[in-house]
Formats: structure tokens, C-alpha cells, sequence
């Protein structure tokens, strides 16, 4: 396959249950998580305290004025559908307003389910990458073990080893990548694994296929690089400067990425990746 064609399948989105539904959540992004008064929070707030905007209906009552009322950090949080696996399945839809024994075990699951929720994700996507069939085996199988322990009871959960989880599926990961991208983009591609490219000026780079897992690009400049089919798990993408840039088969892109970038009209997504509104 060619660097212009897509690398996934031709199939739906198996990803839509690992999108947030706050709707359907205890706001707890808004209870369990810890944040500190900076640039991305206006103020401090400890983790298991509400914070100050939470309403009774569990909406924020910010929540069309989050940037503009110094909480930027709430508008690139994504919870991968944690909030409402937890909040309708682990709790069986009793908040903690109705039960307030139950928050702190509510508390303890969230952050860790958000994690395997965010595995999911990644293994699902490379469940749809075709050429990565070679692994696809043990990507079911390894996606299957993490589903049947996002449903267990809550103390189960909270115990888990997010860390042990990772390391089996990582490899099978990092394989699917390296299939998908030398089907797009054979021959030699650039390697900026773990790279710190902060601010770095990447206007125009020709970054196909690259691996840029876990790569430092806080504000880096990539407006109109070409990022097609480049890996970007993990990375780092706080104020990185998409405008005009491709990303078109971006393996493993998180919304949570794009929203905390910068992007424009003409930034080219990958499928499932919403333009944020805040875009220019």
C-alpha cells in the first residue's frame, strides 16, 4: 500500500463505547482527579473533593466557558468512557450523591479504569489495521483479558496493575505499529521515539510513517508536516501547531491530543478524530 492510502480497514468505529458520555457519568473527572492552580486550572482542588462548578445533575456549570474561565486542562481531559463504565456498570448507576459511602471506592476506580480504557482504545484501533493481521490474534486475546477486568467488582479494579496490564499488550502494540506503518510507507522511516522535540521547528517535515511514541512536541512547530501514518502514541502534543498538517492515518491519536494541540480548517484528522471546537 502506497503513503497516500489508509492503513486501517474499511469498517465502522469499534471504538464508540470508549468515547466519554458525561451524560451518563458522575462527573467524576470532576471528583476523583487532583489539579493544582496553573495555566491549564484556575484554582486548586484535591483529589476525591468536587470541584466548585460540579452541579447537582452532575454538569458543569462552566462548561461553554471552561477556557475562558482558566480551565483549559478540563477542555483536553478525555476519560475514554471510564466515567461511565464506573458510574453505570462497577456502581450500577448509584452515585455517590445518592450513596456517600461509596466515593471513595468510586474515587480509587476511576483513574485506574481510565487507564485500561485508554488500552483499549489503542488495542482496538490495531485490531482495524490491516496489515497487522499477523498479531491480530493476540490482540483479541490480550483485549478480551482487559475487558473481563474493567468489569470486575470495585475493589478488584482499583487493585489492578495498570503497569502489568500495559506490559503484555505493548509489544503487540509496537508490532502492529511497525506493520501498519512499513505497509504505508515502505523503506526507511524516521525515528523519534521518546525524542525531545519541544518547540522544535518542524514546519513542512516529511515525518511519514515516523515513530514519534512518547515524543516530547510541546509546541513544537509542525504546521503543514506531513504526519501520515506516523505513530503518536503517547506523545506529547501540548500547543504543537498542527495548522495545514496531515495527519491522515495517525496511528494511535487520542482526542485528548488534538485537543490540546493547535490546529486550523486545514489540518487534515484521522477517521474517529473530532475537530475541536477551539480550533481556529
Amino acid at each position: 500500500m502506497g503513503s497516500s492510502g489508509s492503513v486501517y480497514e474499511e469498517i465502522h468505529d469499534v471504538r464508540e463505547d470508549l468515547r466519554a458520555d458525561c451524560g451518563s457519568c458522575f462527573g467524576l473527572c470532576c471528583v476523583a482527579l487532583p489539579f493544582a492552580a496553573s495555566r491549564d486550572f484556575a484554582a486548586d482542588k484535591a483529589a476525591g473533593e468536587a470541584c466548585g462548578n460540579l452541579r447537582e445533575d452532575f454538569s458543569c456549570g462552566i462548561h461553554a466557558r471552561l477556557r475562558d474561565e482558566g480551565y483549559p486542562g478540563c477542555t483536553v481531559f478525555d476519560c475514554f468512557g471510564a466515567g461511565q463504565k464506573v458510574s453505570q456498570v462497577t456502581f450500577a448507576g448509584r452515585s455517590w450523591r445518592e450513596a456517600p459511602e461509596t466515593a471513595p471506592a468510586m474515587n480509587a476506580v476511576f483513574p485506574v479504569m481510565r487507564q485500561l480504557h485508554e488500552l483499549m482504545w489503542y488495542v482496538r484501533e490495531a485490531l482495524t489495521l490491516a496489515a497487522a493481521r499477523p498479531v491480530h490474534a493476540e490482540l483479541r486475546a490480550a483485549l478480551a483479558s482487559v475487558e473481563e477486568l474493567t468489569l470486575g467488582p470495585a475493589d478488584v479494579v482499583a487493585a489492578v496493575d495498570v503497569a502489568a496490564v500495559r506490559g503484555g499488550a505493548g509489544p503487540l502494540l509496537l508490532r502492529a505499529s511497525e506493520l501498519a506503518r512499513a505497509a504505508a510507507v515502505p523503506g526507511r522511516r524516521k525515528d523519534h521515539r521518546g525524542a525531545d522535540l519541544m518547540g522544535r521547528a518542524l514546519r513542512g517535515a516529511d515525518l511519514r510513517g515516523a515513530s514519534l511514541r512518547g515524543a516530547l512536541l510541546v509546541a513544537a512547530d509542525l504546521r503543514g508536516a506531513d504526519l501520515r501514518s506516523a505513530d503518536v502514541t503517547g506523545a506529547d502534543m501540548r500547543d504543537a501547531r498542527l495548522a495545514g498538517a496531515d495527519l491522515t492515518g495517525a496511528l494511535f491519536l487520542t482526542q485528548a491530543q488534538v485537543n490540546a494541540a493547535r490546529g486550523d480548517g486545514a489540518t487534515r484528522l484521522p477517521r474517529g478524530v473530532r475537530r475541536p471546537a477551539h480550533w481556529a
